[in-house]
């Protein structure tokens, strides 16, 4: 394990990664309502030593009582619609909520019509639309990064 943590703090310094930063964190809710999981696999990857987050003071949450950011990706569903609505109102206040690619936008990519219940934005109050299939790592971390003022 310590030979981890000194590999992983060697990689850090080789990439010249800023320090982290002071003052904000937030907790990110994601909810999948009906991916392909290519948004999943981007949003891991910010966790990785490259991007990694955590430095910044954000992490993901299993409850949404927790989190301040509800990070929704792919085309909701009919099926997902409630549960999406119940993780919303779970939410302290001030509420956020990321549509993150372009399924979440209501572009069209997965699904036929008459299984979806449409972007996100028709149900929610959207914060952040960040497009893309799928966004990149570093358009996410960027994104997240603006939520906190950095």
């Amino acid at each position: 394990m310590f030979t981890l943590l000194r590999d992983l703090r060697r990689i850090r310094r080789g990439l010249d990664l800023p320090g982290p930063a002071r003052g904000g964190s937030l907790a990110v809710r994601h909810v999948d309502a009906g991916s392909c999981n290519g948004c999943e696999h981007e949003l891991t990857l910010t966790s990785a030593p490259a991007y990694d987050l955590q430095r910044f003071g954000i992490g993901v949450v299993a409850s949404p009582r927790h989190a301040d950011v509800l990070f929704v990706t792919g085309a909701v569903t009919n099926r997902m619609r409630e549960p999406l609505l119940t993780a919303y109102a779970a939410m302290p206040e001030p509420r956020r909520v990321a549509a993150v690619g372009d399924c979440a936008l209501g572009c069209g990519v997965l699904g036929s019509a008459s299984e979806l219940a449409g972007p996100v934005e028709d149900l929610l109050p959207v914060d952040l639309r960040l497009p893309g299939c799928p966004p990149d790592p570093a358009a996410i971390a960027a994104a997240l990064l603006t939520l906190i003022g950095q």
